[in-house]
């Protein structure tokens, strides 16, 4: 049987930079990882409000082109659709870039107005929701996937590491 691997990512802005980091694992429900990649971004689109795919979509990419082969899922943080009428979110752009052919997990930690679709879901004790939303796997099996995520807290594990990862890691400089 192959091996799961799943990729999650997250970026961080900085004044003339971002930073794109990505851990690979292969178990919901472990913490262990199996690889960690960050990319510097040096030319980031400014942000546009509705729009923040064209910023965050090219950061991916780089960071994905990093891996030796496509990983079997992709975990982003934010939304795979952004309302119920089916509006692309970064997920749904990650989902196309790659001809359909890795799902696309995303999980928000706020509602985007106008999507009741995403399913809520709580961890831990906490009360306050995240929003799964999917493309290319099942809403209901990808938001039963991150409830048992590894964490006894709201945030995974694993998907608050890669948060971490971007935005206290440094990369060398060149030269």
């Amino acid at each position: 049987m192959i091996q799961a691997q799943i990729f999650c990512m997250d970026v961080d802005y900085r004044a003339d930079h971002a930073l794109a980091a990505g851990i690979l694992f292969s178990d919901w429900e472990s913490d262990a990882i199996l690889q960690k990649i960050t990319s510097q971004i040096d030319h980031v689109e400014p942000y546009q409000p509705g729009q923040f795919y064209k910023r965050e979509l090219p950061c991916l990419i780089q960071l994905i082109d990093q891996l030796p082969q496509l990983p079997t899922l992709f975990v982003v943080d934010g939304f795979v659709y952004l309302d119920d009428e089916g509006r692309m979110g970064l997920g749904a752009y990650l989902w196309e870039h790659y001809g359909r052919k890795v799902p696309v997990i995303g999980v928000a930690k706020k509602r985007f107005k106008g999507n009741t679709a995403a399913v809520e879901i709580t961890r831990g004790n906490s009360q306050t929701p995240l929003f799964v939303t999917a493309a290319g796997i099942d809403l209901k099996s990808a938001s039963s996937q991150i409830e048992k995520m590894h964490g006894k807290f709201r945030i995974p594990t694993l998907l608050k590491q890669v948060d971490k990862l971007c935005r206290t890691h440094k990369l060398k400089a060149n030269g």
